[in-house]
């Protein structure tokens, strides 16, 4: 494969400014908040500065946010972010998200975090990725477990819902250096 950014049926692409629409919408989606630990919406004037902070050195702004496209029709159908980068200890947490009920299980997830893991572990260096995943979450977690993520701990009552409490996973990755 000559793009390292690049499956047979996913693009992962820099954010560019007629992306906004697309974020406002998947940003200001309740019912993704859970996952994202968002509890306030996002305007698009904060989205178009978040693009543009993206053009920074990712080590500066310890935040990589890239699109995934599907190859076939070029369309967007999700992003996957890498946040907290941490250039002393060589790690970073990641998150995945496959917008449409329509666009989940075609493998655009999967697909997209074996390049993220790829990139990070080959170009950025990274020594680890690790990723938090609330308990009821069971399609992230088996996600991530198909690529070698194990889970590491489990933060009691650590997100809160309208029905209650949820205990958290924490997973993560090693560098296996033979990537």
């Amino acid at each position: 494969m000559s793009n390292l950014l690049e499956s047979d049926i996913v693009r992962l692409r820099a954010l560019e400014p007629d992306d906004v629409d697309i974020l406002y919408k998947w940003e200001n989606d309740t019912n993704i908040w859970k996952v994202s630990n968002t509890v306030a919406p996002f305007s698009r004037h904060i989205l178009r500065q978040f693009i543009d902070g993206q053009k920074y050195d990712i080590f500066e702004t310890r935040q990589l946010r890239l699109m995934i496209e599907e190859k076939a029709e070029g369309r967007p159908v999700g992003c996957i972010d890498l946040f907290d980068i941490d250039p002393y200890n060589r790690r970073a947490g990641v998150g995945v998200l496959i917008y449409d009920k329509k666009d989940k299980c075609q493998g655009y997830a999967s697909s997209a975090l074996q390049i993220i893991i790829r990139y990070s572990f080959m170009i950025l260096n990274l020594n680890q990725l690790y990723c938090n995943i609330l308990f009821d979450n069971t399609q992230s977690i088996n996600l991530f477990r198909s690529k070698g993520f194990l889970t590491v701990g489990v933060k009691r009552e650590w997100g809160r819902t309208t029905s209650g409490w949820l205990d958290e996973y924490l997973m993560q990755l090693l560098n296996p250096k033979k990537i």
